[in-house]
């Protein structure tokens, strides 16, 4: 459990938008092709829906798991546990964000009911809220297209399935993270922001 409130700096490393899903079927048989590149130096969410133009935008059965956080350091993990030269692609995991320097897969641990921690991202756009819930469980695709073992090296590393509450807009690059304290996780975003 992370105990963090106050701006943390971390690096947001990959974005990712895929209008399709690419691993259904058997691994066996390959993922399926992408109709476009999907990773993008900026994303656009959409409060309450996810990041426009991916496969989970306003899906309800998706929404409160429209987005995926993960942290690289577990991409770091299973090179280690592995013995891998190097850190597997980020973009072969499928999840939306990815950010270094903030042990991400904690924030579901937080809060009651189910629902995780409320934080923060900002790039430099404005902030852009998140509510973390479940943890993300890697799937046996893993093995197939990060490297064989990735499947297990990956459990309570996956990330965590997020809901956006904000509209707002998120860059590759340094950005802070901000966990809220739960008395105002829910207060609208411009009632804490100083005015210019």
């Amino acid at each position: 459990m992370v105990g963090v409130t106050g701006e943390v700096r971390v690096e947001i490393t990959t974005l990712l938008v895929s209008p399709v899903h690419a691993y259904e079927g058997r691994p066996g048989d390959g993922p399926a092709p992408d109709p476009e590149p999907v990773s993008r130096e900026l994303v656009r969410v959409r409060g309450g829906l996810g990041l426009a133009g991916d496969r989970y935008c306003g899906r309800a059965a998706h929404r409160r798991a429209a987005v995926t956080v993960m942290a690289a350091e577990s991409l770091d993990a299973v090179r280690d546990d592995l013995g891998l030269d190097a850190a597997p692609d980020a973009v072969d995991t499928r999840r939306n964000i990815i950010l270094r320097g903030f042990p991400i897969d904690s924030l579901a641990a937080l809060g009651r009911g189910g629902a995780g921690a409320v934080f923060v991202l900002d790039s430099g756009d404005g902030p852009v809220r998140f509510r973390a819930h479940r943890p993300a469980a890697p799937c046996r695709w893993m093995d197939v297209v990060l490297a064989p073992g990735a499947f297990r090296a990956l459990r309570g590393r996956g990330g965590v399935r997020c809901e956006p509450l904000d509209d707002g807009v998120l860059r590759l690059g340094p950005a802070t993270l901000t966990v809220l304290e739960p008395a105002v996780a829910d207060e609208p975003l411009r009632a804490r922001t100083p005015a210019p």
